[in-house]
């Protein structure tokens, strides 16, 4: 077995797949992403995953199973970016302090591309206007009390560890006991009237969509490739330049403020009208909110509910903030990233891969929550987190022995132009196909804030 399908089998197994399933997929390409570590085949493995999930609700309906086919080299670009602009650029990826910074016994990464968690860092080092001022103040620093400092001040930061030192972690120790997903059944709903199209699988499929960069968004593109109606909802305040138009790619984006009375009306209607609620909160968040798990489920009997954190759902961690660049360094991948390329610095994967695999582990939870809500009615809870995902890489081995792959070419593109709201784009073509279902998205990428919230009119529509 490769360590694609080895991946793959890791999966299926912790989504509780039909056994078989898995003979349905086939990896086409050679080559890989330059990594320490296994990325290509993290990436073919996620992406096949989910779409073996959209194989096997077709089954359930139709009786045949359809081929699923995975392009390595192109799942490896959609790991990194899809979207490619006509006469426009997208934004930096980061802000002008976000980064590695060496301190005076290791090093430590910055997440500062949230104005609240920058100034949580200022709060701590002080207001400085480079990256070099910066660097003066983090030097005078030991490198797990600035951690410690920024996390307490409401920030996010993550001192450099080795994969020893996180194996024996109580973080790493408690996020090794977890499974890669939990995933279980919870109380029936009224019969669903999802038809089931063998082209358009999630046709009628509603997602209520909270999830922010970027395993979230990652997993709702996917479920609106295959014709779910994602209604994304972020706060007024909430930005993401870099990477919305990466990720809002076939969805509506509205806004709520969830702590307004008219606001979270309109949210319990959303709701209550919803198949599948994606989030992204940290453990806890929503139900301070007043919508704990079981008042969710509760306004929707038989929600498909399934969210995700950084750290992991026990352990001292557990309401930590973080994003995929301080897993990595918590977590032993930018260290070994540094030992095998003879660097003097972090090295990190050569995408935000625990992001993206996360977010295809996530997609595949929820298809396997319609495919249990039309099997039995029930509905599905269901949990990942970046960390976990961090270990299932770790523990596959190493992946730099691959040749590099092919360069992107034109005839990676899909021939249609892309009208987002920044301007024309290309988008690289899917990186996996159901025989029979094509991944296709019916709306541009478009920017936070430019739909209202509310479903659209129709249940669904055939496509």
């Amino acid at each position: 077995m490769n360590t694609a399908s080895a991946i793959t089998a890791d999966f299926w197994s912790a989504l509780g797949g039909e056994a078989d399933v898995p003979n349905a997929l086939r990896f086409t390409g050679d080559g890989g992403l330059p990594s320490t570590f296994a990325v290509t085949d993290l990436a073919s493995a996620a992406i096949g995953g989910a779409a073996l999930s959209i194989a096997e609700l077709v089954r359930q309906r139709s009786g045949v199973m359809p081929g699923v086919h995975v392009d390595r080299r192109l799942a490896s670009f959609w790991f990194r970016t899809s979207i490619r602009p006509i006469d426009w650029r997208l934004p930096a990826a980061w802000n002008s302090i976000a980064g590695d910074y060496r301190t005076n016994d290791g090093w430590i990464r910055l997440h500062t591309n949230a104005p609240h968690h920058r100034a949580a860092a200022e709060r701590v080092l002080g207001q400085h206007a480079d990256k070099g001022a910066v660097a003066a103040a983090v030097a005078r620093w030991a490198k797990g009390d600035l951690e410690y400092a920024i996390v307490d001040a409401s920030g996010c930061a993550a001192e450099m560890r080795s994969l020893g030192e996180w194996r024996v972690h109580p973080q790493g120790r408690a996020v090794a006991a977890e499974p890669l997903i939990h995933i279980r059944a919870t109380e029936r709903g009224p019969p669903p009237a999802w038809p089931v199209v063998d082209t358009r699988p999630l046709a009628g499929v509603r997602v209520l969509d909270l999830t922010r960069v970027l395993a979230g968004p990652v997993a709702s593109r996917f479920l609106a490739g295959y014709g779910a109606e994602v209604l994304r909802i972020d706060p007024s305040e909430w930005n993401e330049p870099a990477v919305v138009p990466e990720v809002t790619l076939g969805k509506r984006c509205a806004r709520l403020n969830l702590k307004a009375v008219d606001d979270r009306s309109t949210f319990e209607a959303l709701l209550a009208e919803a198949d599948v609620l994606l989030h992204g909160y940290r453990p806890g968040a929503l139900a301070s909110l007043g919508w704990e798990a079981a008042a969710r489920r509760a306004t929707k009997p038989g929600l498909v509910d399934v969210c995700l954190d950084a750290y992991g759902w026990t352990g001292p961690w557990r309401e930590r903030r973080g994003f995929d660049s301080l897993v990595q360094m918590s977590a032993g991948i930018a260290d070994a990233g540094m030992r095998w390329k003879n660097a003097d610095s972090p090295t990190p994967l050569p995408a935000q891969a625990l992001d993206h695999a996360t977010g295809y582990l996530l997609a595949a939870a929820v298809v396997r929550g319609v495919f249990r809500r039309l099997a039995t009615g029930e509905g599905t809870e269901a949990r990942a987190s970046l960390a976990r995902t961090a270990k299932l890489l770790v523990d596959r081995g190493e992946g730099h022995d691959m040749p590099p792959l092919a360069p992107e070419r034109p005839a990676d593109l899909m021939d249609a132009i892309e009208s987002t709201s920044w301007g024309d784009a290309h988008r690289l073509l899917p990186p996996v196909s159901v025989d029979g279902a094509p991944m296709r998205w019916t709306l541009p990428a478009t920017d936070l804030g430019t739909a209202e919230p509310r479903w659209s009119h129709a249940r669904w529509r055939h496509e």
